[in-house]
């Protein structure tokens, strides 16, 4: 799939999950397509959780890794390693980061040989900064853009909800807790991996906090 533009220097594209089942989908659950997204900053390529399943889509990425040099793959979560083991056989002196949080780093090496290790506060390829309400989000201070992986999806309607995989330690309300200081960043944008871009990305998320369930 070629890449949509969003704003200047952001695309995204989408692609189907080689892992879906239709027992991942329903009310609780995600949908087959994916989204990956692409920043062209003036210190280099940028790409989150890309999944690249189409020549179309290589194509568009080897165009722009002639320009701008070998891209650096920004992970939020383990499960979200994708295509990062294709992008670095394919561009030499490409970079995986990932957050060193035990145990999602053990979990992520086992998919991919990650680069570079990072913690809360350190800083990251092209002024993107990391929040941690759960998982890493990462946030792109240029575009006003929110990353998100699996602790914002999308609610199929145009809007955002919470995730609904809580585990055993976590209630909704903590989940509320933990992601209620995004707030506080100036957003403008949501960029969902599950479920594309969405735009009044602060009134989407606030909206999410207060719905009755995460489903």
């Amino acid at each position: 799939m070629a890449l949509e533009h969003i704003r200047p220097g952001l695309y995204q594209w989408t692609a189907e999950h080689p892992d879906w089942t239709p027992e991942e989908g329903g009310p609780e659950g995600w949908d087959p397509e994916v989204a990956s997204y692409l920043y062209e900053s003036g210190d280099g390529l940028v790409l989150f959780d890309p999944l690249v399943r189409e020549e179309e889509t290589w194509a568009a990425l080897d165009e722009r890794v002639a320009r701008h040099g070998p891209p650096h793959v920004l992970i939020t979560l383990l499960w979200h390693v994708r295509s990062a083991p294709e992008i670095l056989e394919r561009y030499p002196g490409a970079r995986v980061w990932a957050h060193g949080r035990a145990p999602w780093i053990e979990g992520t090496r086992e998919r991919v040989r990650v680069t570079d290790e990072f913690s809360l506060g350190d800083p990251l390829p092209a002024g993107i900064e990391v929040r941690e309400p759960r998982e890493v989000v990462y946030w792109i201070p240029e575009h006003r853009a929110l990353v998100a992986g699996d602790v914002l999806l999308t609610d199929r309607a145009g809007g955002i909800r919470l995730t609904p995989w809580l585990g055993e330690q976590t209630t909704l309300d903590q989940l509320r807790e933990n992601v209620r200081p995004l707030l506080e960043l100036p957003i403008e944008l949501v960029l969902l991996t599950h479920g594309g871009a969405v735009e009044n990305g602060r009134d989407a998320l606030e909206r999410a906090l207060q719905a009755p369930s995460a489903a």
